[in-house]
């Protein structure tokens, strides 16, 4: 079964890095998927000596990309991308997506506001008919985290701080901390907890992502691909 995950993840991934063309600047997701993209895209970038410059949405990102050659934008040089590919959690039939499991979802978004196309590469098990069937990642300041996660608690939903091995905090890029959401029934009116989670002071931004996504591209086991 892992396998066949894994097949499919790459199968997203060569797929989405064979839209690539030169001249692009492209945006790079991050997360286990999105590093089967770089992958063969470092492949293309080498092999076909391909003229791009990439904007990786975090650290761990912009490492796989340098120790491929690919050159990156300054952070700050560039306010437009022609694509980003990136990976997600769940992806609903709305092409509604939770992002952040890996902990970059506010550079993630931010990297996919700017895209005029935002490809999303995922393996079939991250199509759900209803969101929240995993945590929903929100990113918020460390200054009063309990307070901001007290207030999460009292407006009804369940949430924990994210932490590492060592039990600290899980710490963003940003210097920011992570409290995963758990919803016992799913999540039915996700634009509302949007809505509701963003107006909360302390809070940074959500792993809810709508209108975003313009396609999915669903990796098979058998190393095709289905196209949203």
């Amino acid at each position: 079964m892992q396998d066949d995950i894994q097949k499919s993840r790459q199968a997203a991934g060569k797929a989405a890095a064979d839209l690539i063309k030169s001249g692009m600047l492209v945006g790079l997701g991050t997360g286990t998927t999105a590093a089967f993209f770089i992958e063969s895209l470092i492949e293309r970038f080498q092999n076909e000596h391909l003229d791009i410059k990439a904007f990786p949405s975090s650290e761990r990102t912009a490492k796989l990309a340098i120790a491929g050659g690919i050159p990156l934008c300054g952070e700050n040089s560039v306010t437009s991308l022609d694509m980003t590919i990136d990976g997600a959690d769940e992806v609903d039939p709305q092409k509604r997506l939770i992002k952040g499991g890996g902990g970059a979802l506010l550079r993630e978004k931010i990297v996919a506001s700017m895209s005029k196309e935002l490809i999303i590469i995922i393996d079939r098990n991250k199509l759900v008919n209803v969101l929240g069937g995993c945590p929903l990642p929100i990113e918020i300041v460390p200054f009063a985290h309990h307070a901001t996660l007290a207030k999460i608690i009292d407006l009804g939903y369940q949430g924990v701080l994210r932490l590492k091995k060592d039990e600290q905090p899980y710490m963003t890029d940003n210097g920011n901390y992570i409290i995963d959401i758990t919803f016992l029934n799913r999540c039915h009116t996700p634009e509302k907890d949007q809505a509701i989670l963003s107006s909360i002071p302390g809070v940074i931004e959500t792993g809810f992502f709508f209108n975003m996504a313009t396609k999915v591209i669903v990796g098979q086991a058998d190393g095709g691909t289905l196209v949203m």
